[in-house]
């Protein structure tokens, strides 16, 4: 097998190496499949060498490594090393291998995917970035976008989801990724060739070559630069991004197939009292509140969504209020307290999917630290609301938390004081309802939802908007103060609104200022150009 897109030829035909640019995410074996390369180029007769760039937060530890080929003359017995190149330089890279969608975004970024010679190869996998996960919003980039630039951006585009392959194969994504580059002919070397050196490294050979294979399968068909995409579809290989078509009908027809035997009550009267169209949300929202605090929690979501129902007379029939609150008041209702922490992080399918990520065998020990780093507004939001009143007011308890646990705390969650400890805390779930924060969320539930219910009859879009403010109120410690004083000003400036035509669309600009940063700034820019205060 020859290269097809790639050639040791240069200008004026001066031989040049072949270059390769690997970007990864720490644990899916990028340096792996680079020692692969290296190692198959130095068995058949070329030079090579590798080099690595430590990568950033953001991306959970990304690396680029960097690869040279460069063939030896024939018949030169003493030809003299070439001097190659230990950095990608953007516009002169051969190959670009991606194991994740945003890593080959990241490629084309910085310049090292260029439509007139690189040919990309990229699993069609996601894993979230830091500011995806942390926007105050949507912060997803849509997979669709990226798809589109790796296009544009490369003279060929190989792609799949490798992540899956290697998953279903029990090996690694660089193994995948290893025989998607000798499918693609782009390297000089036989499939064989490429075997080989998997064999040679004496590890996991097995699985391996297995990943190697399905890997090759998909970059040998014959695409070429076409792809199925069109604007505004999503290829079938993409990540979704949105529920399950099949599930919202089921909670449509039937929406005690979706939920065990506790909740078929529940179940019965969300389809016998509640819109179609809110079916699944509400589906979702019962379990949720049942699986947080209890069976009576989910009744008291119920009924607080049922106010809202009745008020769908003044909206246009999409029944777009029920829905908006069914999301939003399911998830205010489970908010994140220590409580809710503890008890993720001791549930047997967290153990067993980090197990699995791992790829912990049977003769091996696994070992889980948790980093916490608790305030002490956290431990008194769990405590009873007298407790946890008297906690805050005490400048000597404070000063002791803060000397405990300002450098934060290590707890190993698989060892028996360490389970145990999160075990006994997640087990506190019947005390919640007496607890101080329980209390003051419940009190501006309820408030929020009768704002909405307020305005609904004379503007029903203003009662939506009002309702998906909701969306500024996430997480806990300083993420939640300030999203809480985002979300007290937008209902603030809820009144001086009330009775403009443009108020819906007016409170949905706040909002989107509100999302835009996390200190608020953007939002009092926009309440002070609009004259609003923000109360």
């Amino acid at each position: 097998m020859t290269a097809t897109t790639t050639s040791p030829q240069g200008i004026a035909g001066r031989l040049r190496p072949i270059t390769m640019a690997i970007l990864a995410m720490g644990g899916e074996g990028g340096g792996v499949l680079s020692d692969w390369i290296v190692a198959l180029a130095e068995d058949n007769g070329h030079f090579a060498q590798s080099t690595s760039v430590p990568g950033v937060a953001q991306r959970t530890g990304a690396t680029v490594y960097y690869v040279e080929i460069f063939p030896r003359q024939p018949g030169v017995e003493h030809q003299p090393e070439p001097v190659l190149s230990t950095m990608p330089t953007p516009g002169e890279v051969d190959i670009v291998v991606a194991s994740e969608l945003m890593e080959a975004g990241r490629s084309i970024q910085r310049g090292f995917s260029t439509p007139d010679r690189t040919t990309l190869i990229a699993s069609t996998s996601r894993t979230y970035a830091m500011p995806e996960r942390t926007a105050m919003g949507d912060g997803r980039v849509d997979s669709s976008r990226l798809v589109e630039a790796a296009l544009a951006s490369s003279q060929r585009f190989i792609r799949g989801d490798f992540a899956r392959i290697a998953q279903d194969t029990g090996s690694v994504i660089s193994a995948v990724l290893f025989g998607a580059v000798a499918g693609a002919g782009v390297l000089p070397f036989t499939r064989a060739q490429f075997e080989d050196a998997i064999r040679a490294s004496g590890k996991g050979v097995e699985p391996s070559l297995l990943a190697f294979s399905e890997g090759f399968a998909v970059a040998s068909k014959p695409a070429g630069k076409s792809i199925d995409i069109t604007i505004g579809a999503r290829p079938a290989d993409l990540p979704d991004e949105g529920p399950d078509p099949a599930e919202v009908q089921r909670a449509i027809d039937n929406p005690g197939s979706l939920v065990g035997a506790r909740l078929q009550a529940q179940a019965v009267r969300i389809g016998a009292d509640f819109p179609a169209e809110s079916r699944f949300m509400l589906v979702n929202g019962t379990k949720r509140t049942a699986e947080y605090q209890d069976i009576a929690y989910a009744d008291e979501y119920l009924d607080r969504i049922a106010t809202i129902t009745t008020l769908e007379s003044h909206g246009d029939g999409s029944n777009v209020l029920t829905t908006e609150a069914a999301r939003y008041t399911a998830l205010w209702m489970t908010y994140e307290d220590t409580i809710r922490v503890a008890f993720h992080k001791t549930r047997q399918r967290r153990f067993d999917r980090v197990g699995k990520e791992a790829r912990i065998a049977d003769t091996q020990v696994m070992q889980v630290r948790e980093f916490l780093h608790p305030q002490v507004e956290e431990i008194s939001d769990t405590l009873p609301t007298g407790l946890g009143r008297w906690l805050l007011r005490s400048k000597a308890m404070n000063a002791i938390i803060h000397r405990v646990t300002h450098k934060g705390l290590r707890i190993q969650t698989t060892s028996v004081w360490g389970f145990t400890t999160l075990y006994i805390l997640a087990r506190l779930r019947p005390i919640r309802r007496r607890s101080l924060r329980f209390g003051q969320e419940q009190e501006r539930i309820d408030a929020w939802l009768e704002l909405a219910r307020s305005h609904a009859p004379a503007d029903y879009a203003l009662a939506t908007e009002i309702v998906l403010c909701q969306q500024v109120v996430k997480g806990y410690g300083s993420t939640h103060a300030n999203g809480l004083r985002n979300f007290n000003a937008l209902m603030g400036a809820v009144p001086v609104l009330a009775g403009d035509p443009r108020a819906a669309e007016r409170l949905r600009n706040l909002r989107r200022a509100a999302l835009a940063d996390e200190t608020g700034q953007q939002l009092q820019s926009a309440l002070s150009a609009s004259s609003m205060s923000a109360g």
